[in-house]
């Protein structure tokens, strides 16, 4: 007790696991005796905290991790649950999982309820996530709601918040046994331990829980306070170890039914859904449940005892983030817990993709069609890393932030489509305020990144007011910036008949959104093959009065305010738009493709893809536009349409372009191959393409 003023917690980044462990601070103060005099105690005292903690061990039941880790078998498939609905949820899972993965040494096998949100997000990202000895099965909850839904639930998790008491019907036939978790919970060690105690269970057990760490069962937290039945304390669900055969076996849907039907005839409804009827169950039949050591679900709500549930950190298993407060909860250790937790928010999630080692694992087709194209690659060839990225998988995380369509009447909708890394963000707040219609964004980002990304969303009044704008986390790996993969994702997640295809340091003009669906139907866009260009200006300053008309636009031109898109360093990008035509223009007009033209366009949502062999700076919207022609659309100007380039810091892409000569000549090699494959999807008509390029 007297080391505790020399005595904090400090992380281990040197070693191997997260967890913290006790270091002297301040040492530089200590004289050279007093060091001496410490360390002599400090001895003393670690063995007098040993035989504590033994005595505490087997008090609390708690044997030894390499007891519980001896008792799984070296490449036992571990089987965890969880239920997931919106987009919240979505996120909040993965850092659960994240801190399942980090400490793993089992293959593992997901199992997640979902809604529809859910499922859209989690199916895609788990499938370019390539983590070895990992399975995800989804199980729709649509279907289980009738199961659950005569139940009334006061809780925040609403009808989501009792499927838990489903998993016996959900949940394959023969499966077993399975851990089922809530989404705010974090790992602070290898999951097997916990799937270990299911040996520890009796011949009647089926349930294994932690009891529960407030008063809330008790009765006495207000007046008239009156909770359901429990044992005790009660059980808190957050952490579950479920023998499903065994429930199945004793009916386990009759006996939760038949429960709760009684209770509500005088508690009308749960105030903490299903954990209000798994208690009652286990009132009526304490048999059925095996206590689990409270440091497997150590819950951090106001006003509990889990600051009893450990005596060093050591003793650490599970945090549950379980109050509505979550990470501003009140812990006297909570900024440990905190930090445990951000760790795992902002870990690099393709650091998880290791084999584990002594457990060989069937890999998917996607691992196996990689490692063919990788094997196809030579490493001694100079553009080596250009051909590698066209076949990296980025991690995506689909709808980051809450997102929310309407369709139109008129099915003239359209949909803005770009992409952007953390280096634009601060546009995002202008274009949707030039911009009413839907918007769909990939973003470029690592999972540090994007966390800031999302406290900047929340914060924002004018992105959190703004539901019909579809967030799309592309996981920063490799080399270059993978422009056109950014482009083809923000592209394929659209649910409208249209898309105008941007770039991010735009603003389109107000008003675009209505002028384009006007134009969409006065144009016949349904039954043509039609690229609307939106005309390209500049600004070289950082302040712009923005114009509100055509006519404003053309008074800022000549003044010199404004400028035709890039007509200082790459005329030809937009040459073909014919701004002296525009000028005067009323009516649409025609333009044929020329080389190197690269306009941003409005076309149907199933347009050609970009192509993804262009990465960093150089020809990723050219040879789209050369597709678009390759394939007969026409290129009409609008004449009452236009979009401004904001300046920015030049991109490090474009640096990079200007700087190696190595980048250029592989930047050729990519263009001539592009041309090959185009002749031999097109034939004889590609070679206008061909001789336009090397006429230059």
């Amino acid at each position: 007790l007297h080391l505790l003023p020399y005595i904090t917690f400090c992380l281990l980044t040197g070693g191997k696991s997260l967890l913290l462990s006790p270091c002297l601070v301040d040492q530089s103060e200590l004289s050279y005796l007093e060091r001496d005099v410490l360390t002599s105690r400090m001895q003393m005292v670690e063995k007098e905290n040993q035989q504590l903690r033994g005595n505490y061990a087997e008090e609390r039941g708690n044997n030894s991790d390499c007891s519980h880790r001896s008792m799984v078998e070296k490449c036992e498939l571990i089987h965890v649950a969880c239920v997931c609905a919106g987009h919240n949820t979505s996120r909040d899972v993965i850092t659960l999982v994240k801190s399942i993965l980090f400490h793993r040494k089992n293959p593992l096998h997901f199992h997640f309820i979902t809604d529809a949100v859910a499922h859209k997000i989690l199916a895609p990202l788990f499938q370019s996530w390539l983590v070895p000895s990992l399975q995800v099965s989804f199980y729709d909850a649509d279907n289980l709601k009738p199961e659950v839904a005569w139940v009334p639930n006061k809780h925040y998790s609403g009808i989501y918040g009792l499927m838990k008491l489903t998993l016996t019907k959900a949940l394959p036939t023969d499966l077993a046994k399975v851990i089922v978790l809530d989404t705010d919970i974090t790992f602070a060690t290898d999951i097997a331990e916990l799937w270990a105690v299911f040996r520890k269970f009796s011949d009647k057990q089926a349930i294994g829980l932690v009891e529960n760490q407030s008063d809330w069962y008790l009765g006495n937290l207000w007046k008239n306070h009156k909770p359901w039945p429990a044992l005790g304390r009660g059980f808190n669900t957050g952490v579950i170890l479920l023998l499903l055969d065994r429930l199945r076996r004793i009916d386990w849907e009759q006996m939760w039914r038949l429960t709760a039907e009684r209770e509500l005839m005088s508690m009308l409804s749960t105030s903490l859904a299903d954990q209000d009827i798994f208690n009652a169950v286990i009132k009526q039949n304490p048999f059925l449940v095996h206590q689990l050591p409270c440091f497997w679900n150590v819950q951090l709500s106001d006003h509990t005892r889990s600051e009893q549930c450990y005596t060093e950190v050591s003793d650490l298993k599970v945090i549950h983030w379980n109050s509505p407060k979550k990470l501003r909860v009140k812990n006297k250790h909570v900024e440990f817990f905190r930090n445990l937790y951000l760790t795992f928010l902002e870990y690099d999630g393709n650091l998880l993709r290791r084999e584990l080692f002594g457990c060989p694992s069937q890999p998917s087709s996607e691992s196996l069609r990689l490692q063919s194209a990788l094997e196809e690659l030579d490493e001694d060839d100079q553009c080596y890393e250009f051909r590698r990225e066209r076949i990296t998988v980025h991690r995506v995380h689909l709808y980051f932030l809450q997102y929310e369509y309407t369709p139109t009447e008129d099915d003239a909708d359209v949909t803005l489509v770009a992409q952007l890394s953390m280096d634009r963000l601060q546009m995002l707040e202008a274009i949707c305020k030039h911009w009413e219609g839907p918007i769909s964004l990939a973003l470029y980002m690592s999972d540090a990144e994007a966390q800031q990304f999302l406290r900047y969303g929340q914060a924002s009044e004018v992105l959190k007011n703004r539901k019909n704008v579809g967030y799309h986390v592309v996981y920063k790996e490799g080399q270059f910036y993978p422009v056109n993969l950014l482009r083809n994702i923000a592209l394929r997640h659209v649910n409208t008949p249209y898309v105008f295809l941007a770039d991010v340091d735009f603003l389109p003009m107000y008003g675009l959104y209505s002028y384009l669906r006007k134009s969409i139907t006065q144009l016949d866009m349904s039954h043509t093959k039609k690229a609307l260009v939106v005309p390209a200006f500049e600004t070289l300053r950082y302040r712009l009065s923005f114009p509100k008309s055509k006519a404003e636009l053309l008074s800022m031109l000549d003044m010199g305010t404004l400028y035709t898109f890039r007509y200082h360093v790459w005329t030809k990008g937009h040459a073909p738009t014919n701004y002296a035509k525009w000028r005067t223009a009323t009516t649409p007009y025609k333009v044929e493709w020329e080389c190197d033209f690269e306009p941003y366009v409005v076309v149907r949502r199933d347009c050609p893809e970009y192509d993804q062999r262009f990465v960093g700076f150089g020809w990723n919207k050219v040879s789209h536009i050369i597709e678009l022609d390759a394939q007969e659309y026409d290129l009409v100007i609008l004449p009452n349409a236009f979009m401004i380039h904001m300046p920015h810091a030049p991109s490090f892409d474009i640096s990079k372009f200007r700087s190696s000569s190595s980048y250029r000549y592989c930047l050729s090699m990519l263009k001539e191959e592009f041309h090959q494959d185009l002749s031999r999807k097109y034939g004889a008509a590609a070679l206008k393409y061909l001789t336009a390029e090397r006429n230059i």
